[in-house]
């Protein structure tokens, strides 16, 4: 297995600051270099086990602090929020913010739990903490989605699999029967109408629907052996998280299997290499890996090992509603991951009505950003009569900077127009949007029964 890294850098700074110790005379101490330092005081690199427990051994501190949450979850979450048009006028820049979680991380991350209060709507929820979805989020926010040792075990057994059968279903059954005395059995749907899998310990069976196509029946098998091989890693995440929550600790838990059952359909380095290869080509991803789009998709966000990056993508899942029911936004940044609302003229809403089709778009937000996205309808788990399916749009993105190296993006002008969005309309400036549902917050609306513009609204500071 591979050293588990934390990214602690802020943490590692104020200690140094606390000591009196200069970079140099740190990095002495440790017996590495002040530009190793440099880096992983800027959460460029994550600290060792090794460099963990000669922190311990220096300093007489306790070590379990590292594992805890940055402030408002890190400098990328807090440059999300602060991108806000609420603060649009305020011009914090990275050295400002930076100083800010280091000096006063209480604070920051008080501001953090009240902005985030807001954005959800108020009310009395503030008293009880942020709920188990929530906090689930904001722990695989702090890993930035990249679990090293889930990645690293995950491909050492899949590479274990590959020498007994090219099939990976099967070689996954083969080693539940044999290993763990777990047989596979296909139900039929009037067997077991209200469930996709079950385990029976009494019968030894890991119950699988027919209803699930063959990608998602391969993602459940390695799901259960997750459960049973990479319990001891799985159980020391959920524990370093320390949630208070039942819920959220099962949501969590529940993040994790999935994170290695994928990596185990999508090994880190052959799976890299294949993206990198393809132009990360999604569709061709699928079929090499025998994977889902949104699986693929997913997986996308996760390529963050150091020495061995992907490209920084989002991804997002949303219903005709435009609500969010999945949303990681991986090494990109992006702001569009935490806005309230989508906005109507973002092209990912287009996807549900071209049914198996990828819509692309280059969009810019207000901040002057500009980002490349594909989108794609799917639909989960129908199939049979009067079985209902649920459908979604699955949206990948990348900053436009990134997307020379796409096949999707082959031919799209990067540095042209692009279609101007925002984050919602309550959170968005635009003055001259005909689509605008809402004025933006704390912008009195002007009323003029003289005239009426394109636009429904008209606020103060036209």
């Amino acid at each position: 297995m591979a050293k588990q890294g934390i990214f602690a850098g802020p943490r590692i700074k104020r200690l140094r600051r606390d000591q009196g110790l200069t970079q140099q005379a740190m990095a002495d101490m440790l017996g590495i270099s002040d530009s190793y330092l440099a880096l992983i005081e800027g959460n460029r690199r994550p600290l060792t086990a090794g460099l963990i427990l000669r922190l311990a051994e220096l300093f007489d501190f306790d070590v379990r602090s590292l594992g805890q949450e940055e402030p408002g979850g890190g400098a990328a979450a807090m440059r999300r929020r602060l991108s806000d048009p609420l603060f649009a006028d305020m011009s914090i820049d990275r050295a400002e913010l930076e100083a800010w979680l280091d000096n006063a991380p209480a604070a920051a991350d008080a501001f953090a739990r009240l902005f985030d209060h807001w954005r959800e709507g108020g009310g009395g929820a503030a008293e009880q903490g942020p709920g188990p979805v929530a906090a689930a989020r904001r722990e695989i926010e702090r890993w930035r989605n990249h679990f090293a040792d889930l990645d690293a075990g995950a491909e050492a057994l899949a590479d274990e699999l590959r020498i007994g059968a090219g099939d990976l279903y099967g070689a996954i059954a083969e080693r539940l029967r044999v290993k763990h005395q777990l047989a596979i059995r296909i139900l039929p749907f009037d067997v077991m109408p209200d469930r996709l899998r079950r385990l029976d310990l009494h019968a030894r069976q890991l119950q699988l629907s027919e209803l699930l196509d063959p990608a998602a029946r391969t993602f459940q098998a390695a799901f259960q052996l997750a459960q049973i091989e990479a319990k001891a890693e799985i159980d020391a995440l959920v524990a370093g998280a320390a949630f208070g929550d039942r819920p959220a600790e099962r949501l969590y838990r529940r993040h994790v299997t999935s994170y290695f059952a994928a990596a185990l359909m999508m090994p880190y380095g052959r799976f890299l290499r294949a993206c990198e290869a393809s132009g990360y080509d999604v569709q061709l991803l699928q079929r090499r890996f025998g994977a889902g789009y949104e699986q693929v998709a997913h997986r996308l966000t996760t390529l963050q090992r150091v020495g061995a990056r992907g490209l920084p993508f989002f991804m997002l899942r949303i219903d005709r509603a435009g609500q969010l029911s999945k949303g990681y936004a991986g090494a990109s940044g992006s702001a569009l991951i935490d806005a309230v609302h989508r906005c109507p003229l973002w092209a990912i809403h287009h996807a549900f009505d071209r049914p198996g089709r990828m819509v692309h778009q280059l969009a810019e937000l207000e901040d002057g950003s500009r980002w490349f996205t594909i989108a794609r309808s799917v639909r989960h788990h129908g199939g049979a009569a009067g079985v209902p399916a649920a459908e979604h749009v699955v949206a990948l993105g990348l900053a436009a900077e990134h997307a020379p190296s796409l096949t999707l993006a082959a031919g799209v002008d990067l540095a042209g127009p692009a279609e101007l969005i925002g984050l919602g309309c309550t959170h968005c400036q635009r003055v001259d949007c005909v689509q605008r549902a809402a004025p933006p917050i704390g912008r009195p609306v002007i009323i003029n029964e003289r005239e009426r513009g394109l636009a429904p609204f008209a606020f103060a500071g036209d």
